[in-house]
């Protein structure tokens, strides 16, 4: 396996970039006053793009359609709205992921026990067999990117990012125009 050069962040110019880093990012990485939102987006463009690419070819399955497969098959019996919550798509993108695998029987609506004017999901066998096929490519897929950490930094990364997702509720849900000055 190829492995990636040493972190030698560059404060000074482009020279002495480690190898096969592209300038831009260099400046994105160690230039960028937004640096949290970069490092975020960055890796889950490169695991997102490649993972659900291969799941839509695959099985004809987009993005959100397996958002929610995905959400069933770690917990069923939950509302639309959770899984609107869990992956931060809008309610109206869910609506129509959910009434597409309805349609395919990749998933079924049950009454909610608790709530008779509500519905819970629950994914089928043949969800099932989509989610338990995609798990093994995603966790590859993750294992590539987290293959320079140790199981110590692995452990702190996953701490630091659950306390983040942990703290979200408390974020404000829109950028108020005062506050940008606009």
């Amino acid at each position: 396996m190829m492995r990636a050069p040493e972190l030698q962040p560059n404060r000074e110019g482009d020279a002495d970039l480690p190898e096969g880093l592209d300038p831009l990012i260099a400046i994105k990485l160690w230039h960028n006053p937004c640096w949290f939102s970069f490092r975020i987006n960055y890796l889950a463009m490169h695991f997102n793009v490649p993972v659900y690419d291969w799941i839509e070819k695959t099985y004809d399955v987009v993005r959100p359609e397996f958002v929610v497969l995905y959400a069933l098959g770690l917990r069923g019996g939950i509302a639309a709205k959770d899984i609107c919550v869990s992956s931060g798509f809008p309610k109206p993108t869910i609506s129509r992921a959910i009434q597409r695998l309805l349609k395919r029987r990749l998933i079924r609506r049950d009454g909610d026990p608790n709530d008779h004017r509500s519905y819970v999901l629950h994914i089928t066998p043949t969800g099932q067999e989509i989610f338990d096929a995609a798990m093994p490519v995603m966790l590859e897929r993750e294992q590539v990117m987290l293959s320079r950490l140790t199981p110590g930094e692995r452990g702190m990364l996953s701490e630091i990012l659950a306390k983040i997702v942990v703290d979200s509720p408390y974020w404000p849900h829109s950028i108020a125009t005062e506050e940008t000055g606009s």
